[in-house]
Formats: C-alpha cells, sequence, structure tokens
C-alpha cells in the first residue's frame, strides 16, 4: 500500500532521461507536472548517454532494437542515482526488469507518422524511385506496401540531425512521429500526416512513460497525478499485444488503440520487409478489458500468418 505524504513535506526527485533534445523536452514536461501538482517538491534531472545514441552508423535491428535506449536509464534508478526514468514509450521494451514498472503514463501527443519533405507534399507527390529516409523497419514495410517503387534508406540520429540531413539534400523525404516535431515546435515541417487507419503507428507512439521501482510508495504516490487513463488503457492493450507477439523481435510491429465512448479498439500489423509481407487485423471490447483486448488481437495476428513470420525470424 502507498503511503500518504504530507503537502508540506520537502521532497526531491531525480529524473533520468537520455540528453538528446526531444528526450529533455519530455523530462522538463514531467518535471513540470510534478511541481504544479505538488508545489513543495523538487526535481533534478540526470542526462545521460545510451548505447542507442552512441551507435548511430547502424540500424537498430542489428544491435538489439530500442531497448538500447533505456538500459542506462533503469540502471540509474536501480543503482539508487535516479528515483524516475521518462522514456517515450515506443522506445520501451514490454518486458522490464525486476522491481522496476511503468508507474504512470502521460496524456498522449499525436500518434500518427508525418511525410516531411522540402518539395514533396504527400506520398503519392513523391516521384518514382524517390529517397525516403527512416530507421525503423515498420515504417519501411508499410511504405512498400504503399509504394514499392521508393527507395528506402537508413536514417538515425535526433529529430534535428534527421530534418539536417533531408536539407543537405540527401533525402526526398523523410518520415518522422508527428509527436516530437510538435514537442520541439517544428510542426510546420510537415508536409503531410499519415492516417493511422492505413499507416498504423508504433505501440506506444506519442505517449510519454514514467518507469520507477516499485517498493518506492513515495515517489508512486506523486506519480499517481500525472497518470492520464485513457492513454493508459489504450497503451495496455497496445503493449500487451506486443508481448504476445514477443515484441523484442526484429520484425515490423505497429499498434494502436483508440477508445469511443466505453469501447476500445485496436488495430495492429506485423510485417516483414524481406518477403514484403503485411499481416494486419483488429479487435475491440470494453476499455477495462484492455490487456485482453491487446492478446486477443496478438492472437489473430499468429493464426493469420504471423505466428510463422516470428519462427522465421527466431530461427535467422
Amino acid at each position: 500500500m502507498l503511503h500518504n505524504m504530507s503537502a508540506l513535506t520537502p521532497f526531491n526527485i531525480r529524473i533520468a532521461t537520455r540528453k538528446s533534445p526531444l528526450a529533455m523536452w519530455q523530462a522538463n514536461y514531467v518535471k513540470t507536472l510534478l511541481i504544479a501538482f505538488h508545489p513543495h517538491i523538487t526535481v533534478d534531472i540526470l542526462g545521460l548517454l545510451t548505447e542507442g545514441d552512441k551507435l548511430l552508423a547502424t540500424p537498430l535491428t542489428q544491435i538489439g532494437g530500442k531497448g538500447l535506449f533505456v538500459k542506462e536509464l533503469e540502471k540509474a534508478i536501480l543503482e539508487h542515482r535516479a528515483d524516475i526514468a521518462v522514456h517515450s514509450i515506443k522506445d520501451l521494451p514490454v518486458t522490464l526488469p525486476d522491481h522496476l514498472i511503468l508507474a504512470a503514463v502521460c496524456e498522449r501527443e499525436d500518434p500518427r507518422d508525418a511525410l516531411v519533405s522540402n518539395q514533396f507534399t504527400s506520398l503519392d507527390d513523391l516521384p518514382q524511385g524517390a529517397i525516403v529516409g527512416t530507421s525503423s523497419s515498420r515504417r519501411a514495410c508499410q511504405l512498400h506496401a504503399i509504394r514499392p517503387d521508393l527507395k528506402i534508406e537508413n536514417l538515425r540520429g535526433n529529430v534535428g540531425t534527421r530534418l539536417s540531413r533531408l536539407d543537405a539534400g540527401l533525402y526526398d523525404a523523410i518520415i518522422l512521429a508527428a509527436a516530437g516535431l510538435k514537442r520541439l515546435e517544428v510542426e510546420n515541417r510537415i508536409r503531410a500526416y499519415l492516417d493511422p487507419e492505413i499507416w498504423i503507428p508504433a505501440v506506444g507512439q506519442g505517449a510519454i512513460g514514467i518507469e520507477c521501482h516499485r517498493d518506492n510508495a513515495s515517489v508512486l504516490n506523486l506519480l499517481t497525478a500525472l497518470n492520464h487513463p485513457p492513454t493508459q488503457q489504450c497503451i495496455t492493450a497496445e503493449r500487451s499485444m506486443n508481448l504476445e507477439l514477443n515484441g523484442g523481435c526484429q520484425l515490423p510491429i505497429a499498434g494502436y488503440a483508440t477508445l469511443q465512448i466505453e469501447q476500445l479498439t485496436i488495430r495492429g500489423l506485423v510485417g516483414d520487409l524481406e518477403n514484403q509481407t503485411l499481416i494486419q487485423s483488429e479487435a475491440s471490447g470494453s476499455i477495462e478489458d484492455a490487456a485482453n483486448i491487446g492478446a486477443e488481437l496478438a492472437h489473430k495476428l499468429l493464426a493469420a500468418g504471423a505466428r510463422a513470420l516470428l519462427q522465421k525470424s527466431t530461427i535467422s
């Protein structure tokens, strides 16, 4: 049971975060919320360089996936150098280390992917053979399904780096998360939003998650005010789907849940870029049953052919 904390008790919270501009924005956003809800506390930010930030020349699928962006932050909590870690949930593995939990999910920003280009205004507008930059196999797989004529090239780095490489003429267009562009106040670079009914976002895209030690009752108490239940329900369904699909694998996986009154609907995708395969399905039910709905969708995808793709990926 969590213990109540007197509003008069001085308290300091240390936030672990990556050092990228977007990660620092997210950490400062959480800091602002914490102080707004709990004026008696102070908040410090600990910026860390992760393995994912160091190994920028290699595609994520070849170096261990997005988990490389969070391990240093989790280590800081477990070594008591930080109290919480702030993440883009799409970077957070579905299985967390022992003793750590996803303690709060902030209200979601725009979950869509966005096309950024200096010359072209939509995917349809791109000429045959145009070069599109992305580091995401999920984006590459869906892009190939829509426009198999395009040339997809790897593009990693923070948002500013990716935009500068586009501006240098290395790509005709790039695809980024709309949420990051909005948070960094470069929304004006967006030429087209990709409809999530057709182009499924990454699991957790646009949402900020706060990770904490499960035994840190005082901090868990403070984080309750930052949790946004509708977003949390959607994220629960998406991460449940990913978990059932063994989402640590390197195959393209997408999942996006929406709420309408008391109904939750989730659409998901498993792809295989090498064989140009996309398997899609959806599931729905009561928002109170979010985890089971996500698992149901995973089982539908597995039955539709995803199991064979996943097994092939594990063997290779």
